[in-house]
């Protein structure tokens, strides 16, 4: 599967993952488990861990759904998708549904993974997600679908910059051809992971996978209580590249501006997530 096209990856994982559960299907709860979410904002890599999860997981993928949905008790349900904890965001379940989940976890019941990546990484990203977003398939197009290689996306970043900037700043006309609620700010999308980080029961690096993905996806095995034989499950690290914007920074003068104009708090959350601002 990994060899296939991401498109084609995601359609196929999206139809088992999209399965209903019918009225008269009951939810499962085996042994001790906890309902898992899987819960990333846009453009963190959540799919990377989700195919991940659900191709190398044993006989629980088969409870494996692409909704988010909430249980008043521990099921076996492992749930993936995107929630905001504070702001409304296009693209991404309200603070209520993630309320929800963070109760669950609080309670004992359920466990939070959190899929994380560089926020500036995202950012881009992003960009180009939205700015390619087609209402019929419900997809965009990731970087290195869109642009046959990186100067090819750092003139096109350069040359519309503006638009860019309006991205960031959470402009809701940027794209107004997109039905709903505007996108995060990149302050916002800051904030927002910071407050997911004090609550999730395990936070998954996407970074970290490009270097050693089995050590990363037994420490999600861990969290799940799978009984899994890791020496047999072979792993790909994501197509992804790690921290791109470094090298996009180098490039196009008016991105490591705006990184260099930054708010002084948004730079302190991002080096409290762990992660750098200026490389």
């Amino acid at each position: 599967m990994a060899r296939k096209p991401r498109r084609e990856q995601l359609a196929t994982v999206q139809y088992y993952l999209t399965l209903p559960l019918t009225p008269r299907w009951r939810v499962p709860h085996l042994g001790k488990d906890r309902t898992a979410y899987v819960i990333g904002l846009v453009g963190t890599g959540r799919f990377y861990v989700t195919r991940l999860i659900f191709g190398n997981i044993g006989r629980r993928a088969k409870y494996f759904r692409a909704a988010i949905r909430f249980h008043p008790g521990p099921t076996s349900m492992i749930y993936s998708g995107h929630a905001t904890i504070k702001y409304v965001s296009r693209g991404q379940e309200p603070p209520a549904v993630a309320s929800r989940i963070l109760g669950a976890v609080r309670s004992g019941f359920a466990d939070l993974i959190f899929v994380t990546r560089h926020p500036l990484d995202s950012l881009l990203s992003n960009w180009v997600w939205w700015r390619t977003y087609d209402g019929d398939t419900g997809m965009g197009s990731t970087i290195s679908d869109f642009y046959k290689n990186s100067d090819d996306f750092c003139a096109d970043l350069d040359q519309n910059f503006a638009e860019f900037k309006a991205f960031t700043e959470g402009d809701p006309d940027v794209f107004g051809a997109i039905e709903g609620p505007r996108f995060l700010s990149f302050p916002e999308f800051v904030e927002e992971t910071q407050l997911y980080l004090q609550s999730a029961t395990l936070t998954s690096r996407l970074e970290d996978f490009t270097i050693d993905p089995l050590k990363e996806f037994s420490k999600i095995v861990a969290v799940m209580s799978v009984d899994l034989d890791l020496s047999r499950v072979p792993l790909a690290p994501p197509i992804t590249k790690p921290h791109r914007y470094l090298a996009v920074k180098e490039k196009v003068p008016q991105f490591r501006d705006f990184i260099n104009g930054l708010d002084a708090q948004t730079k302190r959350r991002i080096e409290k997530i762990g992660y750098k601002v200026g490389g």
